[in-house]
């Protein structure tokens, strides 16, 4: 018998916050499944607090809720050989401290006995090997065409690693090792970043998804070589919609073709995400966010890392870079909105007081999802970010902001006060002390593209305009019309974001963007006045 739809009212759905949202699933899909598989989930979850002495929250128990992911660590105990089972989707996190830490994770599509990362200094002598965590999500049939779905993620924390080396490493479990000789093309390399100031590169995009774009930018990455990389929120569109309509359909399983696409280059460099509204995944608890805490290991830094995941802050070499999680203060799109309660808000200020104070830091960048500034059809520019964030960006001196959510490329000149503090025209500069902040919409990454109400501007097809109709969200969800004048390079295709770090005397971030056949698009570099 087909499991009926579960779905959310659209009176309810609209006015309703992720939380609520999970409280109303929760109490209505155990009632609808067969008996068995609400007794083989709450039997899994009762037995993984058996086995580590931790008691679960009331929140996410056995009683209250039978199929909330199991986020503890757990042994496996799966009965299928080991030698058949290959794991998958490898992806690399900084810790906090992206000179000593790093966290590997990865998947394995049935449960397998011990499984462990090794790690050495070649690709043939993998003699340490650390013991990695287990953690679970039960996703039931939510609708009459979507199966039950059982993922099982599994991450590893190396400590104490040293400052600028490369190490190999491999993933396995019993019967699966990756020291075995034959094993050998399943080593991987990552590097940690170095004791002080170096060149390097980064890149970043958001709104990937799955699919002919996006792995074309994947390897167009790969071929930067860059240092890691940043992914501004909306990952693999597991949810279609992103806005918590009763039509929403979340298949989980498209979790497991993201991360086996992008292995390619997540294997070997450290890919931070940050959540986007497509990241909100109303099963999953708190926030939505449980799926995430379950299938990322990122920086436990931020103001809370069980409730936000994807906010934390890092350093590599010269920059510091925070990531954000902008639902929190998202007017156009509130189902999380004012989740932390303004305790996100406080530690970005602190942390860009700590980034600013720190002498060897010479840019700070921020990235999040939903844009400050953007002028698509789509999304435009959301007011929550304005009102919240873009002050202490400026009281703080950020250098780079980069966004997502609208699904093109778009560059501002450099911004102060809502205002064009100086034109950055391609191949321009821009002094963050002196002429404000430049932000980025790098949101290309690989879904169906946008448009703008204006032509294109890009580097060897330049049409400026004195300004563009457009607009912005205030809160409650209005449009509120506005006259830009700061939208100063616009590209409708798929493409991304590579920045280059010159440190030095006179540092300098070179910023370009490339398109998905290689072209350059945009050019420009942000310096610090009296640096």
């Amino acid at each position: 018998m087909d499991t009926p739809r579960v779905g959310i009212p659209e009176k309810l759905a609209g006015r309703m916050t992720m939380a609520e949202q999970y409280e109303y699933l929760r109490a209505r899909i155990p009632r609808r499944l067969p008996r068995r598989a609400v007794l083989r989930a709450g039997a899994a979850t009762a037995g993984a607090a058996a086995v580590t002495g931790a008691t679960l929250p009331a929140s996410s128990s056995a009683a209250a809720h039978p199929l909330s992911p199991t986020l503890v660590t757990t042994p496996a105990t799966g009965a299928v050989d080991g030698s058949l089972v290959a794991p998958f989707g490898r992806h690399l996190a900084f810790g906090a401290d992206a000179r000593t830490q790093m966290r590997i994770s990865w998947q394995v599509p049935f449960a397998v006995r011990r499984p462990f990362v090794r790690i050495g200094a070649r690709p043939w002598d993998l003699g340490e090997r650390i013991r990695a965590e287990v953690r679970t999500l039960h996703t039931p049939p939510l609708s009459k065409k979507l199966p039950a779905v059982d993922q099982v993620y599994l991450h590893a924390a190396l400590d104490g690693l040293a400052p600028g080396t490369t190490y190999y490493y491999g993933v396995g479990h019993d019967g699966f090792d990756p020291a075995d000789p034959r094993r050998i093309t399943t080593v991987g390399t990552f590097t940690t970043a170095p004791a002080g100031p170096r060149p390097f590169v980064f890149t970043a995009f958001g709104d990937q998804g799955v699919g002919y774009h996006a792995l074309g930018n994947d390897q167009l990455i790969l071929g930067q070589d860059p240092a890691f990389h940043l992914h501004a929120g909306d990952i693999c569109y597991a949810d279609d919609s992103g806005a918590g309509r009763p039509d929403d359909v979340y298949d989980a399983r498209v979790w497991d073709q993201f991360l086996a696409q992008t292995e390619t280059v997540a294997g070997r460099v450290p890919w931070m995400v940050t959540t986007g509204n497509h990241d909100m995944e109303a099963w999953y608890s708190p926030n939505g966010y449980g799926g995430q805490s379950a299938r990322w290991s990122l920086p436990a830094n931020g103001f809370d890392p069980r409730r936000a995941p994807g906010t934390y802050a890092f350093v590599y070499g010269s920059v510091g870079v925070v990531a954000l999680d902008a639902n929190d203060v998202s007017y156009e799109i509130a189902a999380n909105a004012g989740h932390s309660g303004g305790r996100q808000t406080a530690w970005l200020d602190r942390k860009l007081r700590e980034l600013r104070a720190d002498r060897d830091v010479d840019f700070v960048v921020v990235f999040f999802h939903h844009c400050a500034y953007s002028t698509t059809g789509a999304h435009a520019s959301d007011g929550g970010v304005r009102d919240a964030w873009v002050p202490l960006f400026e009281r703080h001196g950020v250098d780079l902001v980069i966004n997502g959510h609208n699904h093109v490329y778009e560059r501002t000149d450099a911004v102060r006060g809502n205002r064009v503090g100086r034109a950055v025209p391609v191949g321009g500069t821009a002094d963050s002390v002196r002429d404000g902040i430049v932000y980025v919409t790098a949101g290309g990454a690989g879904k169906s593209l946008y448009s703008f109400p204006v032509p294109d501007s890009y580097e060897g097809h330049v049409h400026d305009l004195d300004s563009v109709a457009s607009y912005f969200w205030r809160r409650g969800k209005q449009k509120t019309a506005e006259q830009v004048e700061w939208s100063r390079v616009r590209y409708t295709g798929h493409s991304f974001l590579a920045v280059e770090v010159r440190p030095g005397s006179r540092p300098r971030l070179r910023v370009s963007a490339l398109a998905e056949n290689g072209a350059r698009i945009d050019r420009f570099d942000v310096v610090r006045g009296g640096r």
